[in-house]
């Protein structure tokens, strides 16, 4: 698998580790941390964008089927950096693909994003609602699944897109998310230097004023993964793509008010004006995913703060 030394590229490692699956990782390490390779996965490390390293990886170590995490997935960042983001998520995969055909490797499992809807205008999100990316992350997360698509009928490569919204929690003990623009993060720096966390706008038309978003457990998404693999790996039909999202969401105001429980540090966030086109409400529908995937949402809104707080202590 790619991108295994990630935040979720790790423990989609360590859900297929413990499914007994033999799993090898590659990441370049240029976001990911050689620590969170989970014990006992096979480690190499390079760049996808060099596809005789791939080759050799895949031939080495007979892979059978590819789960695809490693990008650059940084949407409001990819704005301003839009060839990186294109070489990184685009290019890449392009490549992946082609060293897997050269190996006669034919099973994809791509994470994929919610970004490729943009801003629906549907307060429910489903398989059937339009795609529209607003940035060049969410075009090249689509893209991608027109790549994996086009492989399919070309030469029968059997593959899926997972789509999801906001990834929380941990579900490894020394796995955190370390990414600088995701909520829980951005909160939890602002708490441990001992300044409020903000919040843009509280004027929304929602319950409590602020934007609501579904918000979905790490290991829930791992083993997802898992279970679309195995899916693929037996021959069996699967959608081209699915939604891994809550059907109910959270508010950021929930967020805040279950961090300052978990945590026991009291705070009133810094409420800021609204930010340019954050829409108020996206959630998007599991049903599908939970008929084929066994996917469900195993945690709750307090076990992804305790124990994503837990981690990055």
């Amino acid at each position: 698998m790619t991108g295994g030394a990630g935040y979720i590229g790790s423990h989609v490692a360590a859900a297929l580790h413990q499914a007994d699956m033999d799993v090898v990782v590659v990441d370049d390490l240029s976001t990911g941390r050689e620590q969170f390779v989970p014990p006992g996965v096979v480690f190499a490390r390079g760049t996808i964008l060099d596809r005789e390293f791939l080759e050799d990886t895949l031939e080495r170590n007979q892979v059978t089927g590819v789960i695809h995490v490693a990008g650059f997935k940084y949407a409001g960042v990819s704005v301003q950096r839009p060839l990186h983001t294109y070489e990184q998520n685009v290019t890449a995969t392009l490549t992946l693909l082609a060293a897997m055909a050269a190996a006669d490797i034919r099973r994809m499992v791509f994470s994929s994003s919610a970004s490729v809807y943009g801003t629906p205008n549907v307060d429910l999100v489903t398989e059937d609602t339009a795609t529209a990316p607003e940035s060049p992350y969410g075009e090249t997360k689509l893209i991608g699944e027109w790549l994996l698509a086009d492989e399919g009928r070309a030469h029968g490569l059997a593959h899926v897109s997972l789509r999801y919204f906001n990834v929380v929690g941990s579900g490894l003990p020394y796995v955190f998310d370390v990414s600088p623009h995701n909520l829980f993060p951005l909160v939890f720096d602002a708490l441990l230097a001992g300044t409020s966390p903000h919040i843009n706008g509280n004027d929304y038309p929602t319950p409590d004023g602020t934007c609501v978003r579904d918000y979905v457990h790490v290991s829930d998404i791992a083993a997802a993964h898992v279970a679309a693999a195995r899916r693929l790996e037996a021959g069996e039909p699967l959608e081209p793509a699915y939604n891994l999202g809550s059907g109910s969401g959270s508010s950021v105001a929930e967020i805040m008010a279950a961090i300052a429980e978990v945590t026991g540090i009291p705070f009133t966030p810094h409420v800021g004006p609204r930010r340019a086109g954050d829409p108020a409400r996206i959630v998007a529908s599991g049903a599908l995913a939970a008929r084929d995937l066994d996917w469900r949402m195993r945690h709750t809104l307090s076990d992804m703060v305790e124990s994503a707080w837990s981690a990055r202590q």
